[in-house]
């Protein structure tokens, strides 16, 4: 019974792999490095930092992470900052 399971079971087709690796290529190659990248370093600001943070400085460090697409006023946006980089002992 064992064998027969093994002899029927589906061997990809190299072809197929080849298509699928070229595909991925040109999508790679239509949209850029392909998202999100990480910064190098995490942020090292402090609750007191993220309070007088100017609103482009807000913006700069959110869209840096991938976090751009908020929308808020200034203490919203800071807030969002805070909860995100902070540890909860640091709020």
């Amino acid at each position: 019974m064992a064998l027969k399971w093994l002899l029927n079971f589906p061997v990809p087709q190299p072809e197929a792999s080849f298509k699928s690796t070229q595909k991925k290529k040109v999508v790679k190659e239509e949209h850029g490095h392909g998202g999100f990248q990480m910064p190098l370093h995490y942020p090292r600001y402090t609750k007191e930092d993220y309070e007088k943070m100017e609103e482009w400085k807000v913006d700069l460090l959110l869209k840096q992470y991938g976090l751009g697409f908020f929308k808020g006023t200034l203490e919203e946006k800071r807030a969002f900052a805070k909860g995100t980089f902070l540890w909860p002992d640091q709020l």
